[in-house]
């Protein structure tokens, strides 16, 4: 059980996140762009999609309503974010990860705007005030239209830009920062962008390995960027891990696994080499190889229908000890409306991380994801994530759900038994 005795680490960051597009709204970037060209047929198809999951009856109206594809005003925390941080407060967690939006502080190119830039200042000091630890991304999926129109991070050249933007958020901000996630999810914007078509791009698996192998060059340009200006700051990136598995006991799936871990994991380490003071590790998914077939044979399946297994984190962990950098849990988190598989995947994947720091691996925080029901990307609304349920038919209404609550009851606990 997730709440029996266990000396945690005196400084583990227990908390949450979330990402600036997803939940400030009203602003304009390449993701609100692309919505509004995609939000037609995401609602039309939709049903095909969607019509199997067993909450389909409970979502049918929204989801193909194309409305539920536009972000707009999202969940409006860009102005609640003060009420949004009292229940951060209130449930005891003491760090947060969030993005600052490149949109708003650079809209034109070369242009700062002093106005979003105070704001976020206030929005850290915010944190601050209340003792929680701010956990800052500077790149989580979205990009000013400028930059886009240049060809965005399919060119090399233009990781220029992204340095600038970052120098320039941490020369400002940087004196109330310490924890720095440089980029986010480099896969899934290669892989959804340019493979799945489920984020901007083109269908082009070179333009697909360009970004891919741009995001990361860009994270170990910005680290050093940020080194220069403060050898303290721990800097990392953040990347999707799903715990790979054989179906079956033949060859061919025990060799695909290997080479799974091999292609998608440790040649970005490798890679990465000394450039990084942690790694954000993102978990959702568990992925079983028969043959050259990847298959989803678990029952138990989230409200997006994702398989439902959070306890293989501790697997993946354990795996990722190998390196011997820090690992952060910048991401994990369920789809679930009702509230009825959240508390068991809080517990689980607590259960993953205890089971991983008492074997040895450096273990530094868990941030589930997500604080409040935001925009899901190409899914639009009815995902819901957050700890906090949004009431979009009500004045976007907080409510903390149960699950929130016993998470904030086994954080309570592990606070009162850290050690040093």
């Amino acid at each position: 059980m997730a709440n029996r005795e266990f000396n945690w680490p005196k400084g583990f960051l227990w908390g949450t996140a979330t990402a600036a597009h997803q939940v400030e709204g009203s602003n304009i970037n390449n993701w609100s762009v692309w919505e509004l060209q995609t939000a037609q047929h995401r609602a039309k198809t939709a049903k095909q999609l969607h019509s199997k999951l067993p909450i389909w009856p409970e979502i049918a109206e929204l989801a193909t309503n194309p409305d539920c594809y536009v972000s707009g005003a999202a969940v409006d925390h860009y102005r609640r974010y003060e009420e949004d941080f009292d229940i951060i407060e209130d449930l005891g967690l003491n760090a947060f990860r969030f993005s600052i939006e490149w949109s708003r502080i650079e809209p034109d190119e070369g242009a700062w705007n002093v106005a979003a830039l105070e704001h976020y200042r206030a929005y850290i000091a915010s944190l601050r005030r209340r003792g929680i630890e701010p956990v800052l991304t500077l790149y989580h999926w979205t990009v000013p239209i400028w930059f886009s129109e240049k060809g965005g991070f399919e060119k090399g050249k233009n990781i220029a830009y992204f340095e600038r933007f970052a120098e320039y958020i941490l020369r400002k901000l940087g004196s109330d920062i310490r924890y720095i996630v440089t980029v986010n999810e480099p896969d899934s914007v290669a892989g959804q962008g340019y493979v799945m078509l489920e984020h901007p791009g083109e269908k082009s698996l070179i333009k697909a390995a360009a970004v891919y192998i741009n995001l990361f060059r860009a994270h170990k340009k910005v680290y050093k960027i940020a080194k220069k200006l403060n050898k303290k700051y721990m800097v990392g990136f953040s990347k999707t891990f799903a715990y790979a598995k054989a179906y079956d006991d033949s060859w061919l799936s025990r060799t695909m696994v290997w080479l799974d871990n091999k292609l998608r994991d440790d040649l970005i380490i490798r890679f990465i080499g000394k450039s990084t003071d942690f790694i954000g590790v993102q978990f959702y998914f568990t992925d079983q190889h028969h043959g050259w077939e990847l298959v989803h044979g678990n029952k138990e399946v989230t409200d997006m229908g994702w398989d439902r297994q959070p306890q293989n984190l501790e697997f993946v962990l354990k795996r990722l000890a190998w390196c011997k950098i820090p690992l952060i849990i910048t991401e994990t988190g369920i789809a679930d409306r009702g509230d009825r598989w959240r508390k068991e995947w809080i517990e689980k994947t607590i259960v993953s991380v205890q089971h991983a720091l008492e074997a040895g691996v450096d273990v530094r925080g868990y941030l589930y994801w997500s604080l409040l029901d935001n925009f899901e990307w190409a899914f639009g609304r009815w995902p819901a994530f957050g700890l906090v349920e949004v009431d979009y038919e009500h004045g976007l209404k907080r409510k903390v759900r149960p699950s929130a609550r016993y998470y904030a009851a086994v954080v309570k606990k592990a606070l009162a038994h850290a050690v040093k």
